[in-house]
């Protein structure tokens, strides 16, 4: 099979494009025949080395991906060849992921996919889309709340303004430009504010007439904590997917509400319950229609070290690896 892999961490100029053996599925294992693959900041901060070491002699990158499995291992039911799937979590605790012709993995970790849903929209759902179910749903339902998503126009951003739509609440989201903004009311926010103009925190609290809001979706914490400090109601939730490159802020965190949870999500430790419970509301919204895709560049397999750099650099919309044309 063609793949792409990398022996050492580093800059994109690791990574190296060429044959490797066809991989056999083993127990409880699937074989996907990969269609498309999906790019995350944390499949080059991996390759980088700034969120761990490399920790096998060689490592195909990208956790998301999709495509058909052609083969199963032993107790796997032979019927799933043929499904296509949405993958996730293929490069997390194992060597080889999705940027490659082929890749092996738990039965598990490979989800059907409905028929109405392109193996381009499945490529992305398994980091951003399962780290914005997290954000929004991890304390409870928000039918009738108010939710802040900063930076809607990003990939998890995106997916949250949706599930917080689809979840019943009303949706704010904050930009830095007036074609971000679209972007984050495309996906649905009832509201949008420009951080880079003006007062955030005064602007978020005229839209919700002074009540503050009840979740914060936040991929900044060091640098948006003022406004979430200001803005959060009492018992609301900070639910930070990023830190931001900052140290700050610093311990003790106060903020001017009472009993409010911050909760430091990390989409691949995730309890499996929250695990299960966000594939499978993810696949029903899928199949009801009810999920946009983030639409960004494609790149061929043999442009996964673009495809990463791309990424990298902070390009706007989901990017694919296109390793079989659909």
């Amino acid at each position: 099979m063609k793949a792409v892999w990398y022996e050492q961490n580093g800059g994109a100029d690791v990574l190296e494009y060429g044959d490797m053996p066809d991989p056999h599925p083993g127990p409880g294992e699937v074989r996907v025949r990969v269609i498309t693959s999906g790019v995350n900041p944390s499949d080059w901060k991996r390759r980088q080395g700034l969120t761990n070491r490399i920790e096998f002699p060689r490592v195909i990158p990208n956790q998301d991906g999709a495509g058909v499995i052609d083969a199963v291992g032993s107790r796997v039911d032979r019927s799933r060849i043929g499904d296509r799937v949405w993958l996730f979590e293929s490069q997390f605790g194992r060597p080889f992921g999705t940027g490659a012709e082929y890749t092996v993995q738990p039965s598990g970790h490979a989800v059907c996919l409905p028929d109405n849903t392109g193996f381009a929209v499945a490529a992305g759902l398994g980091v951003p889309a399962m780290t914005a179910h997290r954000c929004v749903f991890s304390d409870g339902p928000v039918i009738g709340k108010t939710v802040l998503v900063t930076g809607g126009a990003g990939a998890v951003g995106h997916y949250a303004v949706q599930l917080a739509k689809l979840g019943g609440a009303a949706v704010i989201s904050t930009v830095s430009s007036d074609e971000k903004a679209q972007i984050a009311r495309d996906a649905g926010a009832d509201h949008t504010i420009n951080y880079r103009a003006g007062d955030t925190s005064e602007k978020i609290m005229e839209v919700t007439g002074g009540a503050g809001v009840d979740v914060v979706v936040e991929v900044d914490m060091a640098a948006n904590f003022a406004v979430s400090q200001q803005v959060l109601k009492r018992s609301g939730v900070l639910a930070v997917y990023s830190g931001g490159s900052a140290q700050t802020p610093s311990v003790p965190l106060k903020f001017n509400a009472t009993n409010v949870t911050v909760r430091m999500v990390l989409v691949y430790d995730m309890p499996d319950t929250a695990k299960a419970a966000a594939v499978s509301d993810i696949t029903s919204w899928l199949e009801q229609g009810k999920l946009a895709p983030f639409s960004g560049p494609h790149f061929s397999l043999e442009q996964l070290k673009d495809a990463h750099l791309a990424v990298e650099h902070a390009v706007i919309g989901k990017v694919v690896i296109d390793v079989r044309p659909e």
